[in-house]
């Protein structure tokens, strides 16, 4: 693949901590990164929130603030796993839909791919830039605007099962299958508004585990590969 958005949950980035970073998995990640980056592939990247604020369980705040709140987390964990990835030797930019002073430069589909073409592993940190979307919609909308040859989604387990291994063990892995029938059989792989994006854009997928040993460069080249990968 030439060009790739890889999606990463803030959770998988806080190890067996759950909250905040942990510096040994951030590495990890960053090392597989530039591996991708190294062979020849153009790296952007999503981050969740969810190592810092998962404001939708909280019946106490406005659910415009915070989804506010959760688009600072994403800008957070960019600029964190951003200083790990240049302590390896990748050159980065974040951007994000919003003006966040100095921190960050604000998002342009030229500006992405210009960044993209001179080697940076670019972060779309801040999601949509609108509350009601997820950082599921925001990785779909980026992949479709700097036309990236699929979207590689790094999950806790290997791959879209027909139910939830950690609870059925009766569950069997998808090999492959469509974004059809990921929303047919309501399986979960991204929210509802993403998968319809993904649908009328034919957004390719790979769904595989982040803790695989080599997970992301087997994911994007499809060598090794132990995953799911969804068409569209």
């Amino acid at each position: 693949m030439k060009r790739i958005l890889l999606k990463l949950s803030g959770e998988a980035l806080a190890g067996e901590k759950k909250r905040g970073f942990d510096e040994a998995t951030c590495e990890k990640v960053a090392l597989e990164v530039k591996a991708l980056h190294d062979a020849g592939t153009e790296v952007a990247i999503v981050i969740g929130g969810g190592n810092f604020w998962r404001g939708r369980t909280s019946e106490k705040i406005d659910r415009t603030k915070a989804d506010q709140i959760g688009m600072l987390a994403t800008v957070m964990n960019c600029i964190y796993v951003s200083e790990i990835m240049r302590s390896v030797g990748l050159d980065t930019e974040i951007m994000t839909p919003f003006q966040v002073g100095a921190f960050t430069t604000l998002f342009s589909k030229d500006a992405a791919v210009s960044a993209l073409s001179e080697g940076k592993v670019v972060f779309f940190a801040g999601g949509t830039g609108h509350p009601y979307f997820s950082t599921d919609t925001a990785t779909v909308l980026r992949a479709i605007e700097i036309e990236a040859d699929s979207i590689l989604l790094a999950k806790a387990v290997d791959g879209v099962y027909t139910a939830d291994p950690a609870t059925d063990p009766t569950a069997t892995r998808y090999d492959s299958l469509s974004i059809d029938e990921v929303v047919e059989k309501k399986l979960g792989v991204i929210d509802l508004t993403a998968s319809i994006l993904c649908m009328e854009n034919h957004m390719p997928m790979v769904v595989f585990a982040l803790f695989e040993e080599g997970g992301i460069l087997h994911a994007a080249q499809g060598k090794d590969f132990k995953g799911t990968v969804i068409t569209a």
